[in-house]
């Protein structure tokens, strides 16, 4: 008799932990519970729409659906649609593999104003999320300011300053090349609260701020000495990548007033945001200089007592996405996760939840690259398995009744749950219309239109699941 496991969500970690089961020696049967439609989570809506290789990772996902024991059913909704207590009911383990939604604040007077806006509202926007697709962004103020010294913040950046035609042959979604093709932003202010060793950045990622058709980086060179404590952070093999993304900086700092180009993109550093000034509308960004203070590894930033203020009309915050509580389930407010151990999720009392397990960065938080949730997901598919194998020795699952029951409930309700098939068909679709526009796809936005798209359903054959240490991904 097989196990039947239920996965929330359908990111990474979701794949993974999907991954790690299907290819156990154990008889499982996995059913993936997305909230949207479309698969994939922030590969699809986080990555940014010029760097398509990322988005590779996609044929190892659509390999994992192809597994005879795998099911996907999009537009299905944790609390909306399903209740947690009944996937608890009907599966021998739930997993939450949900992500983290929602955004940090900055924490400071005037962060309401209207052009005060969260990087995960931009990068939804411009990369079709039906959450976000109908936002608004006032790209007509001639400067833009962004906090955060992470990839997030570089792509936000980056999309700025690139030209329309830099960005066309991008899936980037049509509503928001046709807004960015009238920005009259011409400089980006790009800034962190600690120094440029402690900066968060890849170095590929930076490199391409010195190839933009019409923005040239702006550096001040002053801003690139580093103390004793950050020098020693960046000696030795762990600093390697910081160190070579300095260089890159350094580079930078010897081109300023040499291109003359109609956008600058200037990397400030050691700048707190201190408040936004304005009537109603963002107008002045005002920030604390700050020094840092301590041993390696261990500086903090404290104010020197001098503001600086930046005129702005949008402020786009990038200082980290939070997980946000599922109902029913403990939560740690602190760190924005769920509470767990190896995986398990515990209870007030630390206390392992039965069947209850976490993946991914509502597990750890938001950190690392799209391959570091293989190691994540399977750390807490191991757990199931060791579970799974302890209940198979002492009596036989007889959750499978109940779990036909719960799928034939969905698919009786109207709209019926996205199959992966119906997925493929979106994926189709997203693909022709690109190609007809240059572009690698363009995506459908809103619900209705997914779900429309999702009828009328061929069946591709299934396929064999690769081993699991033939699929490594790049990031």
């Amino acid at each position: 008799m097989a196990f039947h496991v239920a996965v929330v969500g359908s990111g990474p970690a979701g794949f993974y932990a999907a991954e790690a089961l299907l290819q156990s020696d154990m008889p499982i049967r996995v059913d993936m519970f997305e909230r949207l439609p479309v698969p994939f989570g922030l590969v699809r809506h986080g990555v940014a729409p010029d760097h398509q290789k990322l988005k590779a990772v996609t044929a190892l996902f659509e390999n994992i659906a192809g597994h005879e024991n795998f099911q996907f059913l999009g537009n299905v909704a944790v609390g909306r649609d399903i209740e947690l207590a009944d996937l608890q009911e009907a599966y021998d383990g739930v997993v939450l593999a949900t992500g983290a939604a929602s955004d940090r604040k900055l924490g400071v007077d005037g962060e309401h104003l209207t052009g005060s806006v969260s990087a995960s509202e931009f990068v939804g926007w411009y990369n079709g999320h039906p959450d976000h697709r109908d936002r608004t962004f006032d790209l007509s103020h001639p400067t833009a300011v962004i906090v955060g010294n992470g990839n997030v913040a570089l792509d936000v950046c980056r999309i700025l300053s690139k030209s329309v035609d830099e960005l066309k042959s991008s899936d980037i979604c049509d509503h928001a090349l046709d807004v960015l093709a009238g920005s009259r932003i011409t400089d980006i202010f790009l800034v962190g609260r600690r120094g440029p060793a402690q900066m968060k950045f890849t170095t590929k990622e930076l490199r391409e701020f010195g190839e933009l058709d019409l923005a040239e980086p702006v550096v001040d060179p002053a801003e690139l000495q580093l103390n004793a404590a950050s020098s020693r952070e960046v000696e030795g093999p762990a600093g390697a990548g910081v160190d070579r993304s300095l260089k890159i900086l350094q580079t930078f700092a010897t081109r300023t007033g040499g291109l003359r180009r109609p956008k600058r993109v200037h990397f400030r550093f050691l700048l707190s945001p201190l408040r936004v000034e304005g009537d109603r509308q963002v107008e002045h960004v005002v920030f604390d200089k700050m020094r840092l203070t301590g041993p390696a590894f261990d500086q903090r930033a404290e104010p020197v007592g001098e503001e600086v203020s930046i005129p702005a009309g949008l402020l786009v915050r990038s200082v980290g996405y939070r997980g946000t509580p599922i109902p029913g389930v403990p939560f740690d407010a602190n760190r924005a996760t769920i509470p767990h151990k190896d995986g398990r999720v515990l209870d007030g009392n630390d206390v392992a939840v039965p069947g209850l397990y976490v993946a991914g960065w509502i597990k750890r938080g938001p950190s690392g690259v799209i391959g570091t949730n293989r190691a994540c997901s399977v750390e807490t598919s191991e757990v199931i398995l060791s579970d799974l194998q302890a209940l198979r020795e002492t009596s036989h699952s007889n959750k499978g009744a109940r779990r036909d029951r719960l799928l034939h409930a969905l698919r009786s309700r109207s709209p019926m749950p996205v199959d992966f098939d119906g997925w493929r068909r979106i994926d189709v679709l997203e693909r022709a219309v690109g190609a007809a526009r240059g572009k690698p796809r363009e995506k459908l936005t809103t619900i209705r239109e997914m779900i429309g798209a999702a009828k009328d359903k061929p069946e591709p054959p299934h396929r064999t699941l690769r081993p699991l240490e033939s699929c490594e991904v790049g990031s």
